[in-house]
């Protein structure tokens, strides 16, 4: 039982992170109806920042909301100047830039910060320490029945809780957040009734870069360290609870990424023998499968994701 515990809070701390980045992706869909392949790698580049500025001194405290602000630039520079000129064209032609954009940073990343891909991989081989927002000490949890909770996990998991809240207010209080839903369903007629779209749209991106790149500082803090494969397979890990709460809904895509989580850390608990760690990546790939055959708009999600 105390085993079975503590695989079940190691699965939440780690879904935790899966739905921070899911929630960039539901940010995006909602805002401008498109899915943003790069996701997991702008959040990479924005952990690098945070990560260069804890070189030049300063405190974690103040490059966080450096690495989030540079996030928001590069979200709402990407969308002015890559998503826009092809957005009305098709969901096809987004996901080849982005998936293009993909290729580009982690490149970059590799070039600014000298960590090489492992040869025909595309995942980083170096390491660069990471500190964690929380306490990460050994001694730092607390005892529930017998299963150690580290007071990261708990510090984790409140975030995620807290976020999604202001992500609701958002969404349901405020008029930019109603103004994204407006323009995700309908753009010209929100035009028409005086929203201003592009800021919108440029909005949306820049949210969702600033939110991937909290996520990014959270799991590297886990992980204690940031690489070039860092992003990788969290993102398809994000991209399967986004897919499993549905695209167009925070809440479920935070619900999705917990499910995730835990299912990843009971495969991978139970049947090591037969899974694997490297296949462990398998079990996402398989809900995305599944939820897009029975119910491609998820659990909690209302529109209809078009798959490319």
């Amino acid at each position: 039982m105390e085993l079975f515990l503590q695989r079940l809070f190691d699965g939440l701390s780690q879904g935790s992170v899966y739905s921070l980045i899911a929630l960039g992706l539901v940010i995006i869909y909602r805002g401008t109806g498109h899915l943003n392949f790069a996701q997991g790698e702008m959040a990479l580049f924005c952990t690098y920042v945070v990560y260069q500025c804890g070189e030049w001194g300063i405190p974690l405290g103040i490059a966080l909301p450096i690495g989030m602000l540079v996030g928001f630039v590069m979200g709402a520079t990407v969308e002015v100047t890559l998503i826009r000129p092809i957005a009305k064209k098709s969901q096809f032609a987004v996901f080849i830039v982005t998936l293009g954009l993909f290729q580009f940073l982690n490149w970059l990343d590799g070039a600014i910060w000298k960590d090489q891909p492992l040869p025909n991989s595309g995942v980083g081989s170096s390491q660069q320490s990471f500190p964690s927002l929380f306490p990460n000490k050994p001694d730092d949890f607390v005892n529930v029945f017998g299963a150690a909770i580290k007071i990261q996990s708990i510090g984790v998991f409140a975030l995620v809780i807290v976020l999604t809240g202001l992500l609701f207010l958002l969404f349901n209080r405020t008029k930019l957040g109603l103004s994204m839903n407006a323009v995700a369903s309908n753009a010209e007629s929100a035009k028409l009734v005086g929203i201003r779209t592009n800021l919108v749209l440029m909005m949306s991106w820049g949210i969702a870069a600033a939110i991937g790149a909290l996520g990014g500082v959270v799991f590297a803090g886990i992980n204690s360290n940031v690489n070039l494969g860092l992003m990788f397979s969290v993102f398809i890990y994000a991209s399967a609870a986004a897919t499993l709460g549905g695209f167009d809904s925070p809440g479920g895509a935070v619900l999705g990424g917990l499910i995730i989580g835990v299912i990843e850390n009971m495969a991978a608990g139970y049947s090591d023998e037969w899974i694997g760690q490297e296949l462990k990546v398998g079990v996402a790939l398989v809900v995305i499968l599944v939820v897009l055959l029975v119910k491609p708009s998820g659990l909690f999600g209302t529109a209809k994701v078009e798959r490319v």
